[in-house]
């Protein structure tokens, strides 16, 4: 095992909420960042439509609040939705602030263009062409890189949460990682009086999902695994329109097309949303991805398609160029031909829980942006709102820690990472057999419609598989899928217990078995066994 490291902050991931509240500490203290793949190549990169906030003078903070409420089905925590849209502006000019190049109007160095996306009646959608979150990223990635305070681990996986109880000492604050440094093949613990995970979601528990990096629900499954509650994992979100094409590997079709009058098609060109919802194209997310569900499978279609080769083309190029010129590569011109398109898993709306400024169960254990459950999103993410907690929650868990003075106790070393009974795996196979189950029967069984019948399936089939995997990771020398998939099987039990305690439809949560809304809106909190 590789010596401790010690710091005063660790920043477990590297997307637009772990660089936010690494670059708000890292003036006062010393912030280790570390990266599962490489410095920004998680989630927010793909974020193409971009982030929500009041600019426009006809609209208003209170109609960003309502209508986060309506997406929300009824499961948003008003108070906490007030306090990120109350906080949007300032963390939006924080960005500007950074260097983020937010697309402006045409022939205005003052104000910016603002689009309009699913759920949202005003348009409030700030973003950089069709690529705000490769923008986003980019311009904090290059501020966390020059800043002397912050050292960036890259290749380094999270394995285990290290707690003064694991250190033989009183209470179970959380005081450090061990993490598996992915190019050496060794495990590296770090302490430090606080952690703050960033770790993202987890919809990679899903056969399809338009995230292509990470997203296999680490942060968590060890969360949970340190004692920490989590909510509403039954709320997974599915994008309705990802690329479908052999080649195209994740590739998401922003929803701003839809905002700027796409329509989706069935194969003889009919549309067919304004059969589902009067707002057709821009109802919210849940919405949409069940008509186009309902769709297929009516149909037998493998996909349905999306047009908005009725705007004029050099409309198309201006407003989406990363879009435009990534379906030519697939040979597909959006100025011309419909984008055929498919649902994918793409945001997980529950997770750990937190108070306001991001802490968990656990002192001196926080957690933010996708892998936190704040309250925020209820039954179903309101478009561009994601974002805009990444942002927001960075700054106020970074202002609660700067608040507190942290000091460095003396503690005892780690225990050493024992891998003494262990072997190499010659039987890999079992790995990608595992991954490979769990995501064909969570998509199958747990994914856009449910039913009691289903979920019971799944839970038998992931505790099998939970003893194969617990089996294989006492016995076997660790690597990044094994660790994946280990916690992949996590939050898929998560997950599946979730939607058999939720017996009503509610948003992203939608069982044949129970298809009304109940009329009272409870959470689904999941306790760890040990409390």
């Amino acid at each position: 095992m590789l010596p401790t490291r010690k710091f005063d902050v660790l920043v477990l991931g590297s997307g637009a909420a772990g660089m936010t509240a690494a670059l708000h500490l890292a003036d006062h203290y010393r912030v280790a960042l570390l990266s599962k793949s490489n410095l920004g190549q998680g989630s927010s990169r793909w974020a193409q439509g971009g982030i929500a906030a009041v600019y426009d003078p006809e609209d208003t903070q209170e109609a960003h609040v309502e209508d986060t409420l309506i997406a929300g089905a009824g499961l948003c925590h008003r108070d906490t939705v007030e306090q990120v849209v109350g906080e949007s502006r300032d963390a939006i000019d924080w960005l500007i602030h950074q260097g983020v190049p937010f697309t402006q109007d045409s022939g205005s160095k003052d104000t910016y263009h603002l689009t309009r996306e699913g759920g949202h009646r005003n348009r409030r959608i700030l973003h950089a062409e069709d690529a705000t979150g490769q923008a986003i990223i980019d311009t904090l990635a290059a501020r966390v890189a020059a800043h002397e305070q912050i050292e960036v681990f890259d290749q380094y996986l999270a394995i285990d949460l290290i707690t003064r109880h694991k250190l033989g000492l009183a209470g179970q604050a959380c005081v450090g990682v061990y993490a598996l440094d992915s190019q050496s093949g060794q495990v590296q613990p770090f302490t430090a009086p606080a952690v703050i995970l960033a770790t993202g979601g987890a919809s990679k528990v899903y056969l399809y999902t338009s995230n292509p990096d990470g997203s296999s629900g680490d942060g968590i499954a060890m969360a949970w695994r340190a004692g920490c509650r989590v909510a509403n994992m039954e709320f997974n979100q599915f994008h309705p329109t990802c690329l479908y094409h052999p080649q195209a590997k994740s590739f998401l079709i922003s929803e701003a097309l839809r905002g700027e009058g796409a329509r989706l098609l069935l194969p003889n060109g009919q549309p067919f949303m304004q059969q589902f919802d009067e707002r057709a194209e821009l109802a919210p997310r849940d919405i949409v991805a069940r008509a186009i569900d309902h769709e297929m499978k009516r149909l037998g279609l493998d996909h349905v398609y999306l047009d908005i080769s009725h705007k004029p083309a050099d409309f198309i190029q201006s407003h989406f160029p990363t879009i435009y010129k990534r379906c030519l590569e697939f040979g597909i011109d959006i100025t011309r031909d419909p984008l055929p398109v498919v649902p994918a898993a793409h945001y997980t709306c529950g997770g750990i829980v937190t108070n306001h400024r991001g802490e968990t169960d656990i002192p001196g254990l926080y957690a933010i942006g996708e892998c936190a459950f704040t309250g925020l999103h209820g039954a179903n993410r309101m478009a561009s709102n994601s974002l805009l907690e990444c942002v927001v929650y960075g700054r106020l868990a970074a202002e609660d820690l700067l608040n507190r003075s942290l000091t460095q106790e003396s503690l005892p070393e780690p225990p050493a990472w024992d891998e003494s009974q262990v072997t190499d795996s010659d039987e890999d196979v079992v790995i990608s057999h595992n991954w490979d189950e769990i995501r064909r029967f969570m998509w199958d069984y747990v994914g856009i419609v449910r039913t009691d019948k289903r979920l019971e399936r799944a839970s038998h089939r992931i505790r099998l598989l939970q003893t194969e995997i617990h089996d294989y990771y006492s016995n076997y020398r660790i690597s990044g899928d094994l660790l994946e998939l280990r916690n992949l099987a996590t939050v898929a039990e998560l997950i599946i217990q979730s939607a058999q305690l939720r017996k009503e439809s509610r948003g992203l949560h939608f069982t044949l078995d129970y298809p009304k809304m109940a009329p009272e809106a409870r959470d689904t909190l999941l306790t760890p066994p040990r409390w």
